[in-house]
């Protein structure tokens, strides 16, 4: 018997403050990197797939971000535009 699937890790990769397109309030918003990995025996092994998104804190508003756009604000957060973390932060999620 082999027991194979997958598991979903969520990483904070920044807090920024941006005016959000939904709501239009200067909020902060976190900046999350969600990577999937295939496991095999509960072990994760390889990434399956990974995606980016900011949220603003205020009204709880998604959006989808590139790899690109995602390093972009990485970099203005890394150069005092926002305020960004040392270590991601590791935390698995459902689906």
């Amino acid at each position: 018997m082999i027991i194979f699937g997958t598991k979903g890790y969520l990483y904070q990769l920044a807090i920024l403050t941006l005016v959000c397109g939904r709501c239009g309030n200067p909020a902060a918003h976190t900046l999350r990197k969600r990577v999937t990995k295939f496991t095999l025996f509960f072990v994760p092994l390889f990434p399956v797939s990974t995606s980016y998104a900011t949220q603003c804190t205020f009204c709880g508003a998604e959006q989808r971000l590139t790899k690109e756009q995602a390093e972009q604000l990485t970099a203005q957060a890394a150069g005092g535009a926002g305020q960004a973390y040392g270590q991601p932060h590791q935390q698995p999620y459902q689906h």
